[in-house]
């Protein structure tokens, strides 16, 4: 791959930004405001940079990558692991800030702009999908803690608590609910993975906010965007066993509530793709790992076909 336009690298914290033009000796500093973020584009502007890369850095990044392609930029958010990666090619063991941004840059400056743009409103919405998840975690945590009280105060307490949390929990998903169905094309899609037996409304949410490209990609390139592609491990005479690794965490998460009710009730394909891959000895977890990614590979597939799913007649 070669460098397509001239690319600059942001290296983000919560109080600032380092930036680093690839191939450039421009270097500079603004703060993680939205005074920098204007000060950065019409610096970049005025240089002539139309690609900016940034890696992912626990949320402090999103402003700036939401004002910046606002402005008109090729914004990538680049993983850490890319990024290593690219140190280590490179060999570049030395870190700070600024060199930090070289880095990036020089990153960004080789990797090709993603096929799908990012979409606005599912960027919006994963934060309030986080928050409900975020809720869910506190939740469970609370039911863990009750089994472990005695005195009926506290227990009436907690069980308080849980009700106050569930409650919000409801609100702030049919908000997300509202939220899509505002839209055409968004509400469509989620009746399409809604009719896939085993999807319910929590899940068929998650697919919709944190895979935007369902639909438009392969269905292998959706199990490895999730986590669950499972990827060989031989080497000359050694055959590993096959793992999966990587992916959206919290999407893989959402996916595997819903297979093992998906595998064991709602839907027949995945109770008989359970019940085969366990009858030729493959462990509980080795099933449900593919469960998980069929329920994917369905989702992915009425949503390109733009047709409800529909179960296969019986062979007669």
């Amino acid at each position: 791959m070669t460098q397509i336009s001239r690319t600059a690298g942001i290296d983000t914290s919560k109080a600032k930004l380092d930036i680093a033009v690839h191939g450039g000796v421009e270097r500079w500093q603004v703060g993680n405001t939205l005074v920098g973020w204007r000060h950065l584009a019409s610096e970049l502007t005025r240089i002539a940079v139309t690609r900016v890369g940034i890696e992912a850095s626990g949320g402090y990044e999103r402003g700036v990558v939401g004002y910046l392609r606002d402005k008109g930029f090729i914004v990538l958010v680049l993983q850490p692991i890319q990024v290593k990666a690219y140190a280590r090619v490179h060999l570049r063991r030395a870190k700070n800030d600024k060199l930090d941004a070289v880095l990036i840059a020089a990153c960004a400056a080789t990797i090709d702009r993603p096929r799908i743009d990012p979409d606005k409103r599912l960027a919006k919405l994963a934060q309030h999908l986080t928050f409900v998840e975020q809720i869910e975690e506190d939740i469970a945590r609370l039911k863990v803690r009750i089994e472990h009280i005695d005195d009926p105060r506290l227990r009436r307490m907690v069980v308080a608590d849980i009700a106050r949390l569930k409650a919000r929990r409801s609100a702030e998903l049919a908000h997300i609910v509202t939220t899509l169905r505002g839209h055409d094309d968004l509400a469509s899609r989620l009746d399409l993975v809604l009719s896939v037996p085993g999807l319910g409304e929590r899940t068929a949410i998650a697919l919709l906010i944190r895979m935007p490209e369902l639909g438009r990609i392969s269905r292998e390139e959706a199990a490895a965007l999730a986590g669950l592609a499972p990827y060989d491990d031989d080497s000359g005479k050694h055959k590993g066993q096959r793992h999966i690794a990587g992916g959206r965490g919290r999407l893989r998460r959402s996916l595997f509530a819903a297979a093992l009710p998906a595998a064991f009730r709602w839907n027949k394909a995945l109770i008989e793709l359970y019940r085969r891959l366990t009858t030729r000895g493959k462990a509980h977890n080795a099933a449900l790992i593919a469960c998980a990614r069929k329920l994917l590979i369905y989702a992915n597939a009425v949503v390109q076909r733009g047709t409800p799913w529909s179960e296969r007649p019986q062979a007669v």
